[in-house]
């Protein structure tokens, strides 16, 4: 392995990486007889229905197609009949419309031979033979987007603007979360079919060049991973990253593995750059290869007094309630169950939500590990900027923020700001820091548009 550790020149912190479940075994979540199928899994328009209560689906049948250019598809993940159409709580306790499949007992699967059966895959030729187009079309009617927990639609982050070239495929393999394992899981188990998910996004985007930046803490997947991209006729390669939060953030990454910066209010393809999370490309060797639809995800399901904490293979739509159970239950002293990581994730407030494909983690914190300290005056000793990666004034962005002075925000750049949390982690006051910037950011969208 390469012995130079890579990483972004701004900001940054050391959390604790509380990696409890490294090393444990992706293991199958027990069937649910009931999923709950939220309609809206994406950064962008809610699925519209395309079956109706009473109709039988399949294994992999759509259930509802993208609601716009910036959309995806959402598939079945098993023979199920659907039951009807409602109003639930997501994870954070918002009515969303979704979906509800009962999946097809042992008798009912008899009657209909095939139903709970995978499309054949594609032979190698087969695969070798698609245009880059043809791969970006499997990908959107695939329903595939960022696993990393942005969500957005792969299909649109693959098609290239016109005037703009990619010149490298950026995997984001890092990991920077802490108490997350399920992409270090994955790569330690697929890091061939990953390689070939590397090779179909440099096909469909007409990228030269393939890299995956991957931390230096999982000396396992990075060894597993250069061994396969070594195999490649590809230009491929995997460089080692340091352990530094948020290494994995899009422009962070770029920078560190590539040198060029992403302009602030940029994309990454104005730096040449498509980045896409390790467990998305996963995705995109599933749908190509496989003809398999994005309809289940890895989730870590942890915590310090977790009784059987690991990493989960979970259909989506599976209740959050249900992989609590399977890892033993709510520990008694629990105050609070995070989704996603304890830096970037948001606080469960409806155990019995819908797992979605957005859902990396369900993380059960202790008391003494969730309780908010008091606030305190700000004591200016400018910590917040100094450990911001996007150079932003945090301290800032949320007085302006709590004054409501919605113009002033937006020009101080509260729009770039990538709510990572290392201001409010470093901040010795318990200031509230990103809660604010959050209000900032809806302030500035309600403004007009200039």
């Amino acid at each position: 392995m390469p012995t130079i550790k890579k990483t972004f020149h701004r900001g940054g912190i050391h959390p604790d990486p509380c990696k409890i479940t490294a090393g444990m075994p992706v293991r199958p979540l027990p069937p649910a007889a009931e999923l709950r199928i939220i309609l809206s899994q994406c950064i962008g328009a809610p699925s519209r229905p395309v079956v109706k209560t009473g109709d039988i689906v399949r294994r992999g049948q759509m259930l509802a197609e993208a609601g716009g250019f910036v959309g995806a598809p959402i598939h079945s993940p098993c023979a199920a009949r659907v039951v009807k159409t409602e109003r639930v709580r997501n994870a954070q306790g918002l009515w969303q419309e979704a979906m509800v499949l009962q999946r097809l007992t042992p008798e009912e699967l008899e009657e209909r031979p095939g139903y709970d059966a995978w499309p054949t895959p594609r032979t190698p030729e087969e695969v070798a033979a698609l245009s880059p187009a043809q791969i970006i079309g499997i990908v959107g009617e695939s329903g595939i987007v960022g696993l990393g927990g942005a969500t957005f639609p792969t299909r649109v982050k693959l098609t290239v603007p016109e005037g703009k070239r990619a010149w490298v495929v950026v995997v984001n393999a890092a990991e920077c979360e802490p108490y997350l394992t399920c992409d270090d899981q994955l790569m330690r188990a697929c890091p061939e079919e990953i390689i070939k998910g590397v090779e179909l996004l440099m096909r469909a985007t007409g990228a030269p060049q393939g890299i995956i930046g991957i931390e230096s803490n999982k000396p396992k997947s990075a060894e597993r991973l250069k061994g396969a991209a070594e195999k490649s006729d590809a230009d491929i390669t995997v460089q080692l990253l340091r352990t530094r939060y948020p290494q994995g953030g899009e422009k962070q990454l770029i920078e560190a593995l590539t040198g060029r910066q992403v302009p602030l209010g940029g994309l990454p393809i104005d730096a040449g750059a498509i980045v896409d999370n390790v467990a998305t490309v996963y995705a995109v060797y599933e749908a190509v290869y496989l003809r398999r639809p994005l309809t289940r995800r890895i989730v870590t399901v942890t915590g310090p007094d977790v009784t059987y904490a690991g990493n989960y293979m979970v259909d989506n739509g599976t209740s959050i309630s249900d992989l609590i159970e399977t890892a033993g239950g709510l520990p008694a002293d629990t105050g609070k169950i995070i989704a996603g990581g304890p830096m970037m994730g948001h606080a469960v407030s409806q155990p019995n939500a819908p797992v979605t494909k957005g859902t990396s983690g369900i993380v059960m914190l202790p008391e003494k590990l969730s309780r908010r300290q008091p606030e305190k005056p700000c004591i200016r000793c400018a910590k917040c900027v100094s450990t911001c990666p996007m150079g932003l004034q945090p301290y800032l962005l949320m007085t302006l923020s709590k004054m409501r002075l919605a113009p002033e925000v937006r020009a101080e750049g509260v729009m770039n700001c990538m709510e990572c949390g290392c201001c409010a982690y470093t901040c010795p006051s318990a200031r509230p820091i990103v809660d604010y910037i959050r209000l900032g950011k809806q302030l500035v969208r309600a403004l007009p548009r200039e």
